[in-house]
């Protein structure tokens, strides 16, 4: 049964305490408290009892979708259930309270872990460094950018523009703006890949970077890469891999084979750490030994058998961010990497690209599947065959709720019109995938045979179905009588 919980302020009674202190018998000269820091402008702040909060709380806690509860299917953000060894291995106390303040002689420890990282990164992307710096993928994208930059920049050469392709992160095209370029896309072709006929019209001299994501945003893998990187390079220019997809490549191929120059990973998406309101994230970049002099201050050397930050970086795009990444989101992809190892990581790929393509395969007679390419770990269908019946994909989404499951990424890659991207990763049971995939049959079949069904959902669930342009015009979050 579906109970509806109250507000907070809604619980509330006059004069209710969870904990009440004595009464000070100490003759007080002056208040205790600064009235500065008292709060007023919250009118009737909630009074309830200690069992009242902590019973509020635990059942907002339990209408909270998340990974441990079930399947996660979100195209392109590779939402994998995450070991918890890792947690208690990132929560041992040396590492909890471990300050980035400390000098480099208490950290030896922290250090070394943060340089591992970064050679098994080098490894499995074939890159010859990684800066661990960026708090996340768009920052790593921000970073890499920059990086490109500065290495044009030392060449004497003012080129103005990136290219990317249409079915680009969003992303991609914020952070070369914030780097100072103009962006000019470049469109897809029926297969869902880069047109390289298009690229090689568009390339020349005022071109700094190329930005692609392998396997994009279809699931697709960019077969023609090489020639990609070859058009590139032919007139100066670099290639950029958006790296938020590897979790279909790893232990298969390698980035620099296929002459990418600078690559951010997300390491909270690809090597277990928590991912999106479940913990901080991490997006190191790693480049060739051309672009290493760029790489971000400070650089983590060792000499004499020990670790020391070096900031003697002349070409360095300099700082930026005050400390050295999140430490502790490293050390749980560390742990993550290191447990899996080679033969690991590469059946993590191969399960991912298998899961996707089980779905693909059972889901394709049900809705339209917009590129017939071979996916790898996600694939994209769309609402165009449920809108005979006046269904778009919101409905689709809205109503799987109901069957219990976190609908996938919907309207997005924008080359697909109404888009369900569905990425299962390597972590679900076939068990679950079926449960998922029944779902979507059922919703299918009631989209044909009960529309009104779909548009007024959810109905299983705390809050039913809100009035999103309204909330997104007229945010409130405020209470108030």
């Amino acid at each position: 049964m579906i109970k509806k919980e109250p507000l907070i302020f809604e619980l509330s009674s006059e004069d209710k305490r969870a904990f009440q202190l004595p009464h000070l018998d100490v003759p007080a000269e002056k208040d205790i408290l600064d009235k500065s820091i008292m709060r007023e402008e919250i009118k009737g702040f909630p009074q309830l009892s200690e069992n009242e909060i902590i019973r509020h709380f635990t059942r907002l806690s339990q209408m909270n979708y998340c990974v441990d509860i079930g399947l996660y299917p979100l195209g392109s953000c590779t939402m994998k259930y995450s070991p918890k060894i890792n947690e208690k291995i990132a929560l041992i106390p040396d590492f909890l309270n471990s300050h980035p303040y400390f000098p480099e002689e208490l950290i030896q420890g922290n250090l070394e872990i943060l340089k591992i990282t970064e050679e098994l990164l080098c490894e499995i992307t074939g890159m010859d460094a990684f800066t661990l710096f960026p708090s996340a993928g768009a920052h790593g994208e921000l970073t890499g950018m920059m990086i490109i930059r500065a290495y044009h920049d030392s060449k004497e050469e003012r080129r103005k523009k990136v290219l990317i392709p249409d079915s680009a992160h969003g992303t991609n095209p914020a952070s070369a703006h914030f780097s100072g370029y103009e962006i000019e896309e470049i469109p897809s072709n029926e297969r869902g890949t880069v047109d390289v006929k298009k690229l090689k019209e568009r390339i020349n001299e005022d071109v700094a970077a190329l930005m692609i994501t392998n396997p994009n945003t279809l699931g697709v893998f960019e077969d023609e890469i090489s020639e990609i990187s070859e058009v590139l390079h032919s007139k100066g220019a670099l290639l950029y891999m958006d790296g938020a997809n590897l979790n279909a490549l790893m232990g298969i191929t390698r980035p620099r084979e296929m002459g990418v120059d600078v690559i951010h990973l997300n390491l909270h998406k690809t090597f277990s750490t928590p991912h999106g309101g479940g913990g901080p994230g991490s997006g190191p970049v790693g480049v060739r030994d051309k672009l290493i002099d760029f790489l971000p201050i400070p650089r983590i050397e060792k000499k004499e058998g020990k670790y020391f930050l070096d900031y003697n970086r002349p070409k360095s795009i300099g700082r930026i961010r005050a400390f050295y990444g999140n430490f502790l989101v490293v050390i749980k992809a560390l742990a993550y990497i290191l447990s899996m190892g080679p033969e690991g990581l590469k059946r993590v790929s191969q399960i991912a690209v298998l899961n996707s393509n089980y779905i693909r395969k059972s889901l394709e007679k049900f809705y339209y599947l917009p590129y017939k390419s071979p996916t790898l770990h996600e694939c994209v269908f769309s609402d165009k065959w449920q809108n005979e019946f006046g269904i778009k994909t919101l409905d689709i989404a809205k109503r799987l709720m109901d069957y219990g499951f976190h609908p996938p990424t919907i309207y997005f890659p924008l080359i697909v019109s109404g888009a369900l991207m569905i990425e299962p990763t390597e972590t679900e049971s076939k068990q679950e995938l079926d449960e998922f995939i029944q779902a979507m049959r059922k919703i299918a079949q009631e989209a044909k045979e009960n529309p009104e069904l779909l548009k007024s959902a959810p109905h299983k669930t705390p809050v039913r179905r809100l009035d999103e342009v309204r909330a997104a015009r007229n945010l409130i979050l405020k209470w108030s009588k």
